[in-house]
């Protein structure tokens, strides 16, 4: 209870404050609504109009959670207007292109660990890859995509892909090199070949390094998914959700989209947290 204690006051300090930016943003619209009616609204009136707005300028917490009722539980898991249909599309597009980044950054990290001339060839562009911003390549992705008549999940994929391969590629670089030089004079003393100083020093060192950049680069994947989502005047996902409450001024709609994305995206970072976990107590390297 007491490691409850601070992160509920936390909580509660954010919806207070979020309650409060409500009221604040939103009484400018009932007003307006009230002087075209020629009528007075009290303080409470004006409380409960801000709070009660069909299409808000900041939806209260309590209609967020209305949202995301109604599109979780409210509707049939086929019906397009469920999140959990939505969310599907998303996390399969997600998990393809993690799946891809992360086999793409740990085969180029073993090559830059093992050969220096791949060290300074590819690492420089694998970091100027990323100063480029996703929303600009993620159109281009796209339209080369289409142009070959390819739509769907891979496009999307691709994108996670781009956003997701670095952190693993840096986390898998610097994991295997964490074994110092008296470590690895002792495998050489040993007669060990580079492959069984693979599979035996460096692999197992560089495993927490890995799993943590696993970490970011599975969120990483989601946010390439939802922006590959949004140039492509997509009907799913839950970035075309996003996109649909924004052409037509659904912000509970855009709030109930974010926090799905939010708690899918915190699902898969502890579900890596799991694997992590069972992974290192098995192999000895943490209790």
């Amino acid at each position: 209870m007491r490691n409850l204690l601070p992160i509920l006051t936390v909580l509660l300090a954010i919806v207070a404050i979020w309650y409060v930016a409500a009221i604040g943003m939103n009484s400018t619209w009932a007003r307006d609504q009230a002087a075209r009616a020629e009528t007075r609204l009290s303080a409470g009136d004006l409380v409960i109009q801000t709070l009660t707005l069909e299409r808000p300028v900041l939806p209260a917490p309590h209609q967020v959670a209305a949202g995301l009722w109604e599109g979780i539980a409210g509707q049939k898991i086929t019906s397009k207007r469920s999140l959990v249909w939505h969310g599907w599309i998303t996390l399969s597009a997600t998990l393809t292109g993690f799946a891809i980044g992360s086999l793409a950054g740990i085969l180029l990290a073993v090559g830059i660990v093992h050969d220096r001339a791949m060290d300074q060839s590819v690492m420089p562009w694998a970091v100027a890859s990323q100063t480029v911003p996703i929303l600009a390549i993620a159109p281009m992705v796209i339209v080369v995509f289409a142009s070959a008549g390819i739509t769907g999940l891979l496009p999307k994929a691709v994108i996670a892909a781009w956003l997701s391969f670095f952190p693993v590629l840096v986390g898998m670089v610097k994991g295997l090199r964490t074994p110092d030089r008296m470590q690895l004079d002792l495998m050489r003393s040993w007669s060990a070949s580079r492959p069984q100083m693979f599979w035996r020093l460096r692999l197992p060192s560089s495993l927490p390094y890995l799993f943590a950049s696993l970490k970011v680069g599975i969120a990483a994947a989601l946010v390439g998914t939802i922006v590959g989502e949004l140039p492509a005047g997509a009907s799913a996902g839950l970035g075309a959700r996003l996109l649909s409450g924004s052409y037509y001024g659904q912000t509970v709609q855009i709030w109930a989209a974010l926090f799905a994305a939010a708690a899918l995206a915190a699902g898969l970072v502890i579900a890596v947290g799991r694997i992590e976990a069972v992974t290192l107590r098995r192999m000895g390297l943490a209790r």
